[in-house]
């Protein structure tokens, strides 16, 4: 029996956007798709019924994370990632790789793999391209992504093609290593912004891409308009039959430029990040409900929105919630933007299965100026 396979419904003629299914042994994921980012086994503020409320088909957690606390042997030991957060829905988790660059004070970085010293206690530590695959198979999430080197905004094409190389020998050793069916082994495309590096990196990843492939090393800090270049550049040139996803995007405007690219899944923890701060995404752009013109305003956070917070509550309320310090408009606003995500993706699928993606995101970029 086939554990995984994609298919596609329905491609935008004109821009190559597709409204497809993905097939994994937790359940059918309907794409393109926003996976909220449950960092520490929870998604910050929201629990799994208030996850499926809100329309969440898979959510992503991080292998470094769950390494360090608490421990991906014991999350083995209670019977894996799912049991262990009772979420029984896909689950993808990440290779660790991205924080044990951005959150080590001290890293060594080797063909070997990268020995880095822990933010929790600054214990040392050593990722390999085995020990990503084992961790991973330990927490048993659905999809599992190969161990890279993410190289920052900024690099020389020498250094990003160091890492781009070292990426491609770290995939061949997570494939050796990676021999559960039951999970789909991503590979990940980097290259920095050099469109001859991405092109040789896709080139390597394809003899591994399997059940699906990842687009990395966007979103961390370059011009918008540089990603979109890129997505132009590499969307001719990704396999068809398999879903295509970009890490750490998530912006509403992001995520309609993307699927306009041919991209099919995309995670990001801005929706709860921003809502702890106290910003709403909404159909007429976002809305800082810190502010004081909100104080007496009793209507929803969004009129176009049917999520809990925006049935039962308003402005003014979350307002106090926020400015009082209490937890309930953090949890309020992290239920909206995830419903308002979601909703976002919906409606794109729908677009492209009713022939009308043009005009849905023509209509999305006007009102969001």
């Amino acid at each position: 029996m086939q554990k995984f396979s994609f298919e596609i419904l329905k491609t935008d003629p004109e821009t190559g956007a597709r409204a497809g299914i993905f097939h994994t042994p937790h359940g059918d994921i309907e794409t393109p798709v926003y996976m909220p980012v449950g960092t520490q086994a929870t998604v910050k503020g929201v629990l799994p019924v208030q996850l499926k409320e809100a329309g969440s088909q898979i959510i992503l957690s991080n292998t470094y994370h769950l390494y360090m606390r608490p421990g991906d042997e014991l999350i083995a030991r209670a019977g894996g990632l799912h049991k262990f957060m009772n979420w029984d829905r896909p689950i993808l988790t990440d290779s660790g790789g991205f924080q044990v660059f951005s959150l080590s004070k001290l890293n060594n970085i080797t063909d070997e793999g990268v020995r880095f010293s822990s933010h929790v206690d600054g214990s040392y530590h050593m990722f390999t391209p085995e020990k990503a695959m084992e961790i991973q198979h330990n927490l048993g999430a659905d999809v599992i992504m190969a161990f890279d080197q993410c190289s920052e905004y900024g690099y020389t094409h020498e250094q990003a093609e160091t890492a781009m190389l070292r990426t491609a020998k770290w995939l061949e050793r997570c494939a050796k290593a990676h021999d559960r069916e039951e999970q789909a082994l991503f590979p990940i495309v980097q290259g920095n912004f050099f469109k001859d590096l991405r092109e040789e990196s896709l080139n390597r990843c394809l003899p591994f891409a399997k059940e699906g492939i990842a687009i990395g090393g966007l979103s961390v800090g370059e011009p918008k308009s540089l990603m979109y270049e890129l997505l132009d550049f590499l969307q001719p040139k990704l396999p068809e039959n398999m879903p295509r996803y970009l890490m750490g995007v998530g912006s509403p405007d992001c995520l309609v430029e993307g699927v306009a690219r041919g991209i099919d899944m995309f995670d990001c923890v801005l929706a709860t990040r921003i809502a702890r701060n106290g910003t709403a995404f909404t159909s007429k752009g976002k809305v800082v409900v810190r502010n004081g013109c909100y104080k007496e305003d009793f209507t929803p956070l969004d009129p176009d929105c049917d999520c809990y917070c925006c049935k039962n509550y308003t402005k003014a309320y979350v307002r106090h919630m926020l400015n009082t310090g209490e937890m309930t408009g953090a949890i309020l606003l992290s239920i909206h933007n995830i419903t308002y995500l979601h909703k976002l993706m919906r409606g794109m699928r729908e677009s492209i299965l009713g022939g009308y993606f043009k005009e849905f995101t023509d209509k999305f970029r006007s009102e969001m100026g």
